[in-house]
């Protein structure tokens, strides 16, 4: 039950705020459901390509892709998360958990600025 309510949040907050695969997905699949690192940053990853695809026909349903402007930012993207992932797996657990939480922290103070 705890997974469908963190898929529910991030699905919700994704499609209302544009964020909430890696940035509400791993914090909550580490402190609430007990995820390692490195399986709730991969679990995060899997869940995104649903909420992504159910976030884009709705959105285009409506008429607001411009799909030039998605493919420009999302091949490329695709290619970041290629090489993300390959140095993923050669950093430790506690440097992943530390640059994770620094992550969060500037896009914390951020947005509060």
């Amino acid at each position: 039950m705890r997974l469908v309510a963190i898929g529910v949040a991030a699905g919700f907050f994704s499609a209302l705020l544009g964020v909430g695969g890696g940035v509400l997905i791993v914090p909550l699949l580490i402190l609430v459901a007990s995820f390692a690192e490195r399986n709730a940053m991969a679990t995060s990853l899997a869940a995104a390509f649903l909420i992504a695809l159910a976030g884009s026909v709705t959105y285009a349903l409506h008429g607001e892709i411009k799909p030039g402007a998605a493919a420009i930012v999302g091949l490329p993207a695709a290619a970041g998360a290629v090489a993300g992932t390959a140095l993923q797996q050669r950093l430790s657990g506690r440097f992943l958990s530390l640059a994770f939480a620094l992550l969060l922290t500037g896009v914390g103070v951020r947005l509060l600025v």
